[in-house]
């Protein structure tokens, strides 16, 4: 993700260059458009005064489509007011026009400036090509590589950025074929909105999400009772429904009062339809994540197989949950032998709980005996109390062992992904492979295990958060 974030870097600044590039180019030419009611006014009888002369000067006039279209030059720094009228001296309009000290125009009355069409259409390029970067880190994330957040962020947010994209185009489109139509307060109001544009774009899948999860969480309920952890699905879907129902709500309002008030209350709306869409994003990211590595099937040139161990029954045996996760490990040890000839070492992981007769790893020790494993070919970590554990014991093990080694993990399909986050922040970078489970059970499991990615990273989220809002959000304050 960091040379993703580095190619974005030089993109922006790239088109940066560009439209400043563009805008000397045009000699700071700015098109100036005003409505007109009057049909018959010719364009030879429209006169001109500024308020504060020398400020900008300007070619002959033409009118099209019920607007006056005025080329502007820009003549000095400063800020000028520019009354229109006829030839019988009725008002016809009036602009406000500024001019910074280098030349460019900015008209109040729309929010266009100089070069504002090329500066459009590079904005568009930027999220269209950050769409394309973020994608092409999410696919090319492989290996060990692929267990980070990175990965996360680039999965969920580049499905944003093509959309933002998207909706771009077409107004870049509008806005450069109609440019007194599609003004640039159009383009700024698309640009804020963006997080509720997607909102929209993504209420039916939400709705299904929901829905499906609701389905998963009455079944599990059904086979292991009611607990809170049992209807955390339910109440994932329900929250997400109930953010779009508010957006809609709080958009389809209807405010009147004072600039500043309506000003006010698109902000507040942005800035809401912002952090919902963060979070859904980040959560659509881990889901998509959680999903491909749940799948994935390392190669066959494993050095240990490291299998996650979890809570066992009291007489010593193997629950279902367990035996799958050890049951996978063998299958791919068999396989891997009868492939390559090439015999891993199996290393179960876990220490003994307080209500456990004895630790994990010599609970998945004596299965695997029993299932024809050789003894000399496993090794117990018997000390880790948590995943995070398991892999930093673990670790210790084998760099004292055989450092440099390739090693896989074992575990439930819904915890591969975060298993390789704590992997790679323990420092054994690694890739997992995963047993199935209980398709009641295994929705509900995986969206923990995604709520539990998000929670470890609250700081960096609310970092990320707080740069989007205060981008579409200083756009809302500032233009409404």
């Amino acid at each position: 993700m960091k040379k993703a974030t580095i190619q974005i870097a030089v993109l922006a600044l790239i088109l940066l260059a560009v439209c400043f590039g563009s805008r000397l180019a045009m000699r700071n030419t700015y098109m100036a458009t005003l409505p007109i009611a009057a049909r018959n006014l010719a364009p030879q009888d429209i006169r001109f005064q500024a308020e504060t002369p020398g400020v900008i000067g300007h070619d002959a006039p033409r009118i099209e489509n019920g607007y006056i279209c005025v080329p502007i030059h820009p003549e000095k720094s400063g800020e000028t007011f520019v009354e229109l009228s006829d030839a019988a001296g009725n008002d016809v309009g009036m602009m406000h026009l500024h001019v910074d000290r280098f030349g460019t125009v900015y008209d109040f009355s729309t929010g266009g400036f100089t070069g504002d069409t090329v500066a459009l259409a590079a904005f568009t390029l930027f999220c269209l090509a950050v769409a394309a970067i973020m994608f092409n880190a999410y696919r090319s994330a492989k290996g060990p590589a692929f267990y980070a957040y990175g990965t996360i962020h680039a999965a969920g947010f580049s499905l944003f950025a093509l959309m933002t994209g998207l909706t771009m185009l077409v107004v870049t489109l509008r806005h450069a074929l109609r440019p007194s139509d599609f003004s640039m307060l159009y383009a700024y109001s698309a640009i804020s909105a963006a997080s509720w544009r997607f909102m929209m774009a993504t209420a039916l899948p939400v709705l299904a999400f929901a829905i499906a999860m609701a389905v998963s969480n009455v079944a599990l309920v059904r086979h292991e009772g009611f607990h809170l952890k049992n209807v955390l699905g339910v109440g994932i879907g329900v929250a997400l429904v109930a953010g779009e129902v508010l957006a809609f709500k709080l958009y389809g309002r209807d405010i009147s009062g004072s600039e500043r008030q309506v000003r006010t209350w698109t902000t507040f709306c942005n800035v809401y339809a912002t952090t919902f869409v963060c979070f859904e994003c980040v959560l659509a990211g881990s889901i998509v994540c959680g999903l491909k590595a749940a799948r994935h099937v390392p190669a066959a040139d494993a050095d240990y197989i490291l299998i996650l161990g979890c809570k066992f029954r009291r007489d010593g045996s193997l629950t279902p949950l367990l035996r799958g996760r050890v049951d996978r490990a063998i299958d791919f040890w068999k396989r891997q032998r009868e492939l390559t000839g090439k015999e891993a070492v199996l290393m179960p992981s876990g220490g003994q709980g307080d209500d456990e007769p004895i630790a994990e790893a010599e609970a998945m020790r004596r299965y695997m005996v029993s299932r024809g494993i050789p003894e000399g070919r496993i090794v117990l970590e018997d000390r880790s109390r948590n995943t995070y554990q398991n892999m930093q014991y673990s670790r210790a093990l084998i760099e004292r062992e055989a450092p440099g080694s390739k090693v896989i993990y074992a575990t439930t399909n819904y915890h591969v992904f975060r298993s390789g986050v704590w992997a790679n922040l323990a420092g054994l970078p690694s890739e997992g492979v995963g047993s199935r489970t209980k398709w009641w059970y295994w929705p509900n499991a995986f969206m923990r295990e995604c709520v539990g990615l998000i929670l470890n990273r609250i700081p960096q989220l609310l970092l990320l958060l707080a740069v989007m809002i205060a981008f579409f959000g200083a756009l809302s304050v500032a233009l409404g």
